[in-house]
């Protein structure tokens, strides 16, 4: 979501669908806060909101799987994938399909290595599929959930600072993120 306000609330519900779709591309955890805040502001309807970011995400994940798989074909697209160094990789990844791919939705850092890797490597794709639309699923309507909360009481208690509250809290979801997943590579 872009922009929240008056401007918003008089937008086709398809733009707004369609903003909240592009937004899950270029960051999905911030796209997912603007969007609850859009929506306890009343700028968008929760089911909208909510049915934007789940297909959003989803297909933002698939598509990651898809990088992956093209990357085992296409030497050149190789190149740009992060992949882990292990052997009987392929093995592993197919075995543990639904574990990296639930455990990985809640570690920030953790999808695009491992959902390419999972393509890469020819897991599954229903498995994978199946498990990354339940693991979105959880985690969105838990991150909304928490931001609709956040954002209301931003929206209802802080006057005329509320829009600095409102980005300080977006601020806060990335560089936590951030953090957590430069946590992640440090320490491999």
């Amino acid at each position: 979501m872009i922009a929240i306000g008056p401007a918003m609330a008089s937008q086709p519900a398809w733009l707004k669908a369609a903003t909240i779709i592009v937004g899950t591309f270029i960051l999905e955890d911030v796209a997912t806060v603007l969007s609850a805040i859009a929506a306890r502001a009343g700028e968008v309807s929760i089911p909208l909101a909510l049915g934007a970011l789940y297909f959003g995400v989803a297909v933002g994940d698939l598509g990651l799987y898809g990088l992956g798989a093209a990357g085992a074909r296409w030497p050149y697209l190789r190149r740009f994938l992060t992949l882990p160094k292990r052997e009987r990789t392929q093995d592993w990844f197919s075995t543990n399909v639904i574990r990296i791919v639930a455990i990985s939705r809640f570690v920030p850092g953790a999808r695009l290595p491992l959902y390419t890797a999972c393509g890469f490597f020819h897991a599954p794709f229903l498995r994978f599929a199946l498990t990354a639309v339940l693991a979105t699923l959880v985690w969105t309507t838990c991150l909304f959930l928490l931001a609709m909360r956040v954002g209301g009481w931003l929206l209802a208690h802080q006057g005329g600072w509320r829009w600095a509250g409102l980005a300080g809290f977006v601020l806060c979801i990335v560089v936590v993120g951030h953090l957590i997943a430069r946590l992640q590579t440090v320490s491999k």
